[in-house]
Parts: structure tokens; sequence; C-alpha cells
């Protein structure tokens, strides 16, 4: 039986022009997992106020970190594709899965590579979203769109997903050794930050585990580095409007070290399995400026 294992990111605009960002954002914030607002009071925000002005923002951002002429999100989980199939590979064979990435939001989409891959003779599929601390936000959209893609079908191929693995020992080892890493080729600083990516406060009311998750990995990832409770802190990113959204806030916690007059702060975003813009360009240009500043 042929199988394939789907990397399921979340996407990205195809170039970094205003245009692309704009057709990109309408899709992306449409989704009801993404903005639980009442349709009749965001759409009006959506499209009077951030499709008009936002992507100009952003795409001088977005220039500044294109890799090759790829977004990072697109290059790094190309990169994170072909290292999977190798090592598939050099275990199983020609038994080995087809390995492909696809996105909720921009191409290759979750239903496209579904069905190009049927066609090619794929009869079982394991979809991984790259989402280790499971939200509504991200991991239940990627489940939306598969359901609803292969409810479609008349033959529906065997499947089964990875819903979280925000403890799973090999991702925390994983996490261990880049930070070991680092310190070994680089001064170690005096606290490092684990900035996870936030999201609405309202979310976790109703019932979104994601906060319980990033405390998990910040727990553990702090254990297997042998950190006390002073050298080590969690905040949250990327918050977006005025609603209250996890905390502490990123940017808060950097100002407040810096009052403290901590001088070499590290920083880790264990949401993200590869790069993005909110780990390129907002931790490492924009906060990291604030921070010296």
């Amino acid at each position: 039986m042929k199988s394939a294992v789907v990397l399921i990111n979340l996407g990205t605009p195809d170039d970094p022009s205003a245009g692309s960002i704009r057709r990109f954002l309408r899709i992306f914030l449409s989704d009801k997992r993404v903005v639980e607002l009442s349709r009749l009071l965001w759409l009006p925000i959506l499209y009077l106020f951030i499709l008009p002005f936002r992507p100009l923002k952003l795409s001088e951002k977005y220039r500044s970190i294109w890799i090759e002429g790829k977004s990072p999100l697109t290059y790094y989980t190309d990169r994170l594709v072909a290292a999977l199939s190798s090592e598939l590979q050099n275990v199983r064979g020609a038994d080995a899965p087809v390995v492909c990435a696809a996105m909720s939001y921009s191409t290759p989409f979750i239903g496209e590579t579904v069905d190009r891959l049927i066609a090619e003779g794929i009869e079982s599929f394991h979809f991984l979203p790259l989402y280790p601390q499971y939200s509504a936000t991200t991991t239940a959209a990627v489940h939306d769109q598969i359901t609803t893609h292969l409810s479609r079908l008349r033959d529906i191929p065997r499947w089964r997903w990875t819903r979280e693995y925000h403890t799973h020992p090999l991702y925390i080892d994983a996490l261990a050794q880049q930070i070991s890493g680092y310190w070994e080729q680089n001064q170690r600083g005096e606290v490092l930050l684990m900035s996870f990516h936030g999201i609405p406060r309202r979310n976790v009311e109703l019932g979104d585990p994601y906060e319980q998750h990033c405390n998990e990995t910040a727990r553990l990832l702090a254990e297997k580095l042998n950190l006390e409770a002073g050298e080590w802190k969690i905040s949250y990113q990327s918050r977006l409007g005025r609603a209250e959204w996890l905390g502490p806030y990123t940017r808060d916690v950097l100002t407040e070290f810096a009052e403290k007059k901590l001088r070499v702060v590290d920083v880790v975003c264990p949401a993200f399995a590869v790069e993005c813009l909110e780990t390129l360009e907002e931790i490492a240009v924009e906060l990291a400026e604030e921070f010296v500043e």
C-alpha cells in the first residue's frame, strides 16, 4: 500500500508584494477558526481597515527576510520535507512513504495536495500539522480542512493525524540540543525567554488547551536544560488588535529585562517548527533592536 506523510503549515504569501500579502491575509483571516468574532463585526474590520493597510506595512518586513526567492516558511518547510524523506528512505527503503508539504491558506493547499497524491496512487495518509502545541486556531483548522475535503470523496483513503507533540521527548530533546549547541558557540545569556505565538485570552477561557501546552513545553525544556526558576521565563508574541491576549507579552518582558539592566537575553520560539516572519523579523530584528536601545 502506497502511503504519504503530509507536513502541514499555515501558509505564506507567494511573494513579498502588498497584493500577494493581501490575498493571503484575506484567506487566512476569513477562517472562523482563526477569528471567532461575529462575521457582521469582523468582516467590515477586515475589509475596511486590515486588508487596505496592513499588507503595505508587512511588505517591507517580508522583503527583508525573503530567502532565494521564497518566503522563509516555504524555504525551511521544503528543507524539512527533503530531510524527512531522506531519513525515511534510509530506514524503510523502498517501503518509505512519500513526503510532501501542504498549506492551510496558500499553495499547495491541503485539498489539492490530497487529490494529487490520490491520483498518484496513494492509499494511506498521515497528516502532521507543524504545530507542537494544539490550538483551535491552528491544529483544529487543519483538521477542519482535512475532514471537509475527504467528506467530498466517495472512496475515502485511510488516514490519521498527529494532534500535538508538545511533550514528545524527541521534540524536547531537539529544542534542548539546538539551544545547548548555540550556548557552546556563543556567550550564554543571563536568561532564556521562551516566546510562544499568542492567541486571544478568550479562546483559552472557552476551552482551548494551547496555554497549558505551552506551559508544559516550557517546563520540560527548562528541566532538560537544568535551568533554575530565575533563569528562564515564558512569554507570548505577535498580538493583533486590542483584545486581551495570552501574556505576559514578549515586548513587555524584554522591556522589563532591559530596565533590570540585563545585557544578554536568549530567545527561543518553541511554537514554530520552521522560521517565519514572527521569528526572523519580529523577534530577531524588531524586538532585538528595541531591547538593545
